[in-house]
């Protein structure tokens, strides 16, 4: 939904109805991940998608039904060799849809859901999606040190002095109400470390908290949705080929940040799609940045220039950030290899470098360099093979490694590289 929250917050301060359909499973070549969405208000007006226009006809009419009805619904499209011009995808992929209702003021977790992504804070939003009936569609929305939203709403009311004394109250009710404590604790617990971690997906839990397995009885499936700042690309060195990668960084959602020593070259006026131009040393820099740097983190050392490259490369090969580029020729990336030994960097660490910077796109100018950086750091980031769709038969889409690997062709041109070096 961060695509489209800031639409959506403007629906819901004006008090409008509206139903969101969010992709909550994804299977086979689905075009678009878990997490996105599409909006449909009590006008008809309709904002984001859920498929890049294969089923969007149906999730319309779906957001339109759980608008008048109130109920929220789980539904799943495929691809149907028996009738290929039923409601479904055409690339042969799966995907779950949850389509939930919205009333502004209703629902705590999701009006401060709502409210945090629309801010840009940091928040998990947790949904039932599956479960007991009156559990479906219950949020709770989870930052880093709160939560708003409960689960335990849908519970029948407590019995007063008039009923029946506790002891004597039915089995079903009394353990129902001591589950769902439970099961609020740990759907929190499960969304803030979620959070922390960046990750969007499914958790799937006894009513008494514990995991489970989805094709157990009697469980209960959130998706947790993590909403956190936009990833970081650092970009050091102020160079032309530098303004192309700000674009095309910015372009994939990344907040950028140019960092050169030498102010006469790291403005504002020569990077103005840059989020911010820092004029310093790169490794001192680095060194001040550690508290906002991840997994998700990119560094594109564009100075090709030792003094700068090396303490910078020293620092940056040794922290947990997502890819590690570096411009230069073959014989300036031999060299720069030769002085990290020197300093003490293992083959490890050294082999995390991705030098010379892209993939082999046969790039000249400064946006050409870029589009090959922005595909090394897209096959990086979900696994791609960095091959021709044409040359394989397997999925289009497909799910990166756990630990990111690098892609296997760019495994084997690294190896007949340094074969070709030595």
């Amino acid at each position: 939904m961060q695509d489209i929250a800031e639409q959506l917050q403007a629906w819901h301060a004006a008090g409008r109805a509206f139903a969101v359909a969010t992709v909550v499973g994804v299977s086979g070549s689905a075009p678009r991940d878990p997490g996105a969405a599409l909006a449909v208000d009590a006008a008809g007006e309709a904002i984001g998608s859920v498929s890049g226009g294969c089923v969007e006809g149906a999730v319309y009419e779906l957001c339109q039904a759980a608008i008048e009805s109130g109920e929220p619904v789980l539904e799943r499209f495929g691809y149907s060799d028996e009738d290929a011009f039923a409601v479904g995808l055409t690339c042969g992929g799966v995907l779950d849809v949850f389509v939930q209702p919205i009333r502004p003021g209703a629902d705590d977790g999701l009006d401060a859901g709502i409210a945090y992504i629309a801010s840009g804070t940091p928040v998990a939003l947790a949904r039932v999606i599956a479960g007991p009936g009156g559990l479906v569609g219950a949020t709770v929305a989870v930052t880093a040190d709160t939560h708003h939203g409960a689960l335990s709403p849908v519970l029948p009311p407590a019995p007063s002095t008039a009923q029946p004394s506790p002891a004597a109250a039915p089995p079903a009710t009394r353990p129902a109400r001591h589950l769902l404590t439970a099961l609020e604790r740990a759907v929190v617990t499960e969304a803030r470390a979620m959070l922390d971690a960046g990750r969007t997906g499914r958790i799937v839990l006894g009513l008494d908290g514990r995991p489970c397995d989805d094709r157990d009885q009697g469980t209960v499936t959130c998706f947790v949705e993590s909403y956190v700042p936009a990833p970081r690309m650092l970009v050091f060195g102020a160079i032309d080929f530098a303004a192309a990668v700000v674009r095309i960084g910015r372009f994939l959602g990344y907040h950028v940040t140019v960092c050169d020593a030498r102010p006469v070259f790291a403005t504002k006026r020569r990077f103005p799609e840059a989020d911010e131009v820092v004029v310093d040393w790169p490794h001192r820099y680095l060194d001040s940045q550690l508290d906002r740097i991840d997994g998700r983190t990119v560094l594109c050392v564009l100075t090709h220039d030792a003094k700068f490259d090396i303490p910078l490369l020293e620092r940056a090969l040794r922290l947990p950030v997502g890819y590690v580029g570096a411009m230069g020729s073959r014989r300036t990336h031999r060299d720069r290899e030769a002085r990290l030994r020197e300093v003490g960097l293992t083959e490890a660490e050294i082999g995390r470098l991705r030098s010379p910077i892209g993939l082999d796109l046969g790039a000249r100018t400064p946006e050409e360099t870029a589009v090959s950086v922005a595909a090394e750091i897209i096959a990086h980031r979900r696994g791609g093979s960095c091959l021709p769709l044409n040359a394989g038969d397997g999925p289009i889409h497909h799910e990166a490694p756990a630990t990111p690997e690098e892609p296997r062709a760019a495994r084997q041109a690294r190896r007949t590289r340094r074969t070709h070096a030595a």
